[in-house]
């Protein structure tokens, strides 16, 4: 035997080293926490050490649960004998003998899941549902309609219902006619008659009374010319005169008409129409007195005109004011109505 090894007792040489804080050999060490002598020998009964398998956590011990750090334990829901309690937050619930329980929180996460997925096909499903609506319902011509061309069959559209609107109005219109029988060609007759009687007035066809004036040109130094008198007829057309007719001093009466014409004769005389009229001049008109009394005396107008040649001009107001003479109907020759 070697110096650097000792006899320990046990037939196992001791190497050599330090000694132990104890004492000699065979002492025990008098540190309260040195461990006990015998389980430094090799000779003490070892407890058999099972292998690590792959994969497995060696703080996991078999048959026990893991355990999450962050999970939260409530300890009055484990009895005395460390069973899980029926219905306690945290725990699982309590299920056949010898069975593990799983944890809540895994179960709740599963059907989270299992939820989420549902819901997904689920909203899938019905988005499909729509478009296919859409699709089914939608006309492909419409759809592949530019907006402008909608535009325009919109108008198109809303033309052709008012032209039908008229068409409805107008048939509506001709049958309250056909079924009125007599009152409607009555009625037809009477306005018939109306617009003959208003022509016939213009024309100079027809006598006319009504609320008007007359005016009276009388010479002065130089006597009345023609150019005067018609300045005169055209005031009172202006102001609203619907029949006129002028007279002479002999008597001598000629009706006014669109078509008249006014000319100076011998000796101061006036030419109306082919007829010779002597002064003093009145014209009789029918329309309101005081607009065409106003339309001639208008500054430089007629009357101021007449009364710069040393001549005057006299207005007389009639509440009935006769126009008596008549026109020759004028038969045209070239004019026809528009049919």
């Amino acid at each position: 035997m070697s110096d650097e090894q000792t006899d320990t007792g046990t037939g196992w040489p001791q190497p050599a080293g330090p000694a132990r804080p104890g004492g000699p050999a065979g002492e025990p060490d008098p540190r309260p926490d040195a461990p006990d002598p015998d389980e430094l020998s090799p000779l003490a009964p070892q407890e058999p050490v099972e292998p690590e398998r792959p994969g497995e956590d060696p703080a996991v011990q078999p048959g026990v649960e893991p355990v999450d750090d962050g999970a939260t334990v409530d300890l009055s829901a484990v009895s005395r004998s460390g069973e899980p309690v029926a219905g306690s937050d945290g725990l699982a619930e309590p299920g056949p003998a010898g069975e593990s329980a799983a944890p809540v929180a895994a179960g709740r996460s599963r059907w989270s899941a299992a939820g989420a997925m549902i819901v997904a096909l689920l909203v899938l499903l019905g988005f499909t549902l729509v478009v296919q609506l859409k699709t089914t319902s939608t006309d492909p011509t419409l759809g592949a309609t530019r907006q402008e061309d909608l535009v325009r069959i919109l108008s198109d559209l809303d033309a052709r219902e008012n032209r039908l609107q008229q068409d409805i109005r107008a048939l509506e219109d001709s049958q309250r006619q056909l079924r009125s029988g007599e009152q409607g060609r009555q009625a037809a007759l009477d306005e018939a008659t109306r617009r003959a009687d208003e022509l016939g007035i213009l024309a100079g066809t027809l006598p006319a009374v009504g609320p008007g004036l007359t005016v009276q040109f009388d010479a002065g130094v130089k006597p009345i010319a023609a150019n005067r008198v018609l300045d005169a007829v055209q005031e009172l057309r202006g102001a609203g005169a619907e029949a006129m007719q002028i007279s002479g001093g002999d008597r001598a009466t000629v009706r006014i008409i669109s078509s008249t014409y006014f000319l100076d004769g011998d000796n101061g005389s006036l030419v109306v129409e082919g007829r010779r009229l002597t002064g003093p001049y009145t014209i009789t008109v029918i329309g309101d007195p005081a607009t065409m009394r106003t339309a001639l005396n208008i500054p430089g107008g007629v009357v101021a005109s007449v009364r710069g040649v040393g001549g005057n001009v006299t207005f007389g107001e009639r509440e009935v004011a006769e126009v008596s003479a008549l026109h020759a109907p004028i038969k045209l020759e070239h004019a026809r109505p528009v049919s």
